[in-house]
């Protein structure tokens, strides 16, 4: 459960006070996470529209989507699945020690997070260069003369790639910036056994994210 607002007292303990709109601070708890699920929903609609278009194209033209996806590497889309794994288990362990006033573990469990964040992003960049200096890119961007190019609209499969993986690591840099502002906070000690409803929600974000993944990796990387 929590409260907001924080203020300080003689013990050097944060305390956090019921917005004045909230009857009490179960009643602020269960909006915060009401709100962030009704946000997160819109998230879900919009990844679906993407999944739904690569699954019709997929049936569709299956070999343009079999010759892209011989472009990607599975060893670092799955490296890329274990990071994210292992975030989601720091997020939410960052959680459980704020329940059990455990400010140092809170740290360190949303440090390796944003790491692992980092991590993520430097495998995709390694993906992404590596296909741009080839130039395989999306619609009139393509340039790629090597023998697969003369499959037929090869260009739209990396049309696909990139939109969605572009998406989702907007999304990556967005909870990264979320993170940042959580330890920042944590460093200041807000948050404790009464107080933690900024980490649970931003983890839902976090947990949504890792699941996209864990969707798109078998999406572009295997089924292909």
């Amino acid at each position: 459960m929590s409260t907001a607002n924080v203020s300080h007292s003689s013990s050097g303990e944060y305390h956090h006070h019921t917005a004045h709109h909230f009857e009490n601070a179960e009643a602020e708890y269960n909006a915060s996470k009401f709100g962030v699920w009704l946000f997160l929903c819109t998230e879900i609609l919009m990844f679906g529209g993407l999944f739904v278009g690569y699954i019709i194209y997929h049936q569709r033209y299956p070999e343009i989507f079999h010759t892209g996806a011989k472009f990607l590497d599975w060893r670092l889309g799955a490296t890329n699945t274990v990071v994210l794994l292992i975030s989601s288990l720091t997020m939410a362990l960052s959680i459980y020690y704020a329940q059990v006033n455990n400010k140092k573990m809170v740290l360190v469990n949303l440090y390796v997070t944003l790491a692992c964040a980092f991590v993520f992003l430097g495998i995709k960049w390694i993906e992404w260069s590596h296909k741009i200096h080839e130039g395989l890119l999306p619609g009139r961007l393509f340039h790629y003369d090597g023998p697969e190019a003369a499959v037929k609209d090869l260009p739209m499969y990396f049309g696909f790639y990139f939109g969605m993986t572009g998406l989702h690591a907007s999304h990556v840099i967005c909870g990264m910036a979320l993170i940042v502002w959580l330890i920042v906070r944590a460093h200041k000690g807000h948050f404790g056994k009464n107080y933690w409803t900024p980490l649970e929600c931003v983890g839902l974000f976090w947990h949504l994210v890792d699941l996209i993944w864990i969707y798109l990796f078998p999406l572009l990387y295997l089924i292909g």
